[in-house]
Order: structure tokens, then sequence, then C-alpha cells
């Protein structure tokens, strides 16, 4: 048991560049404190004293404002920084090395017994605010970005951003690099994403451009067959529609450029009525 709490505090070190000395852990973090009060929960649960279990684990929660259910399986090495409003649901499993910050959530999306809540394999990070739902599976060394949700399974090694969740891959150079240094000490970007992560909505947008940049040096190639054959009128007819004007799309987020957008193009003239008025009759 003292080894394990040994153990607790050292990765605090590893993971907080805040934490001076052991005593300071060991007295002032409630993930700490979370952890340490939810193994004896833990234990009391699985000892058939249920409530008691569930009165350790709600008298955890008033002090640390961390909410950790007691039969919820929780691996070595497991850090909650920070820690306020994490909740993690009963049938929640964590494996060893991971880390969560403050705000996330281990939930379940059904009111059914049996496997509600996720797993977390080994060396997972999960940012704030985020949210994981369901039976589902979270693949070792995967990262979960800040205010995420994921509802669905995530393969091992990648990182996940966004509402809902996106996978980005992760650079395979780079994660071979790191390898000799997990070794030796735990690797992880912190609140579960970094500065070089790219965003997937523009890493489409950017596929998109590629591919009609192909298609557009296809498409001048065909043009030079068809000129070498002679097709003039298929050639004039193309530049015909290359000289049309192109005209610019906006998507409308705010009312001021809604306003903005109602002063360019002018107002509206109201529809004719065919109807006579009563002055003109």
């Amino acid at each position: 048991m003292f080894e394990q709490i040994r153990e607790d505090i050292r990765c605090v070190f590893d993971r907080d560049p805040a934490a001076r000395n052991a005593f300071e852990v060991l007295t002032t973090y409630p993930g700490i404190h979370a952890v340490l009060m939810h193994r004896f929960a833990h234990r009391l649960w699985n000892a058939g004293f249920r409530w008691l279990a569930r009165m350790v684990s709600h008298i955890a929660r008033w002090l640390t404002g961390i909410e950790i259910h007691p039969g919820a399986r929780l691996g070595r090495r497991f850090f909650i920084d920070h820690g306020m409003g994490v909740v993690i649901g009963e049938t929640a499993v964590v494996g060893d090395d991971c880390t969560l910050y403050h705000g996330v959530t281990l939930g379940g999306t059904s009111w059914e017994k049996g496997k509600r809540h996720p797993t977390l394999e080994d060396n997972v990070v999960v940012g704030a605010g985020a949210k994981v739902l369901g039976p589902i599976t979270i693949g070792e060394g995967a990262r979960i970005g800040s205010n995420s949700v994921v509802v669905k399974a995530v393969p091992p090694g990648v990182t996940v951003v966004g509402v809902p969740g996106r996978l980005i891959e992760r650079n395979r150079a780079a994660h071979q690099q790191r390898r000799d240094q997990i070794a030796r000490k735990l690797g992880f970007d912190a609140y579960g994403v970094s500065r070089d992560a790219p965003d997937p909505v523009a890493h489409a947008i950017n596929c998109m451009l590629d591919h009609i940049h192909v298609m557009e040096t296809r498409m001048g190639a065909m043009c030079e067959a068809l000129k070498a054959l002679g097709a003039e009128e298929v050639l004039s007819d193309l530049n015909a529609g290359q000289d049309a004007e192109l005209r610019a799309c906006e998507i409308v987020s705010t009312a001021e450029e809604i306003t903005r957008l109602q002063e360019d193009t002018g107002p509206e003239s109201p529809p004719e009525d065919d109807a006579e008025t009563p002055q003109s009759k």
C-alpha cells in the first residue's frame, strides 16, 4: 500500500511542474486525496459493504470536488490534475499511467445494468472538460483534447479533438523518437493537445483543394489533347465557362455581418401587388 502511495506521489512530479515536494503533494493535491479515498472505498465495495463504500465516496466528493464511484477500477500511477468536476462512473476502467484534468466525465449513455462506462487503456490523457461516454475503449497512448465529446472507440496512439470527437493521426516518426524518453519519464501532451496538433477540418479542406488542383491539371491536359485533335468548338465552350464571373460566397454567422450584407446589396424591393388598392379605384 505504501509503495503504491509513493508511486502516486512520484507520478505527480513527472506530470505537474508546479509540484515542489512530497509533503506539499500529499497534503494539498485533491487528485491524490480522491484516489487514496477511492482505493479504500473500492475495497469496501468489493467486500460487500456497499453503503459504507458509497458514503466514503460521498465524503471524498465533498472534500475534493471529484466524484469516483467505488465500483470503478483505477490503475497504478493514476493522476487527476486540479480535479474539480471530474466524474468517473461505476463500470469505468482506467489503466496504468493515465492522466485526467478537471471537468472530465467518464460517463454512460444508458440506464441499463452492465458495462456502460468507458475503458481507458494505459498512458491515456484526457484533457480538461472532455466527455468520454458509453462502453467504449480508448486505446493505449491516446489523447483526448480539451472539451471533446467522444462516443466511439479510439484506436491506440491517436489524438481526438472536437465535438463530436475527430481522430488525428500522430506523427509516427516523432512518436518513435519519444519512446526512449517514455521509458524513463512519461511523455504526455498537456490537456490532451499540443501546439503542433493539426486541425482535422482544415486538413479535410486542404485535401479538397489538392484534389481540385489535380482535376484542373488533368482538365488542362485534356484541353491540349482536344486542341491537337482540332476540337475548337468544345474548347470555345470551355473557355466561355471559364470566363464566367464566379461570385464569392460567405458564411454569415453574426448579426453585424447580416446587416453589412444587406447594406451592400441594398433593400429588397417589395413584391408587386396586382390587386388594385382602394385609392386607385
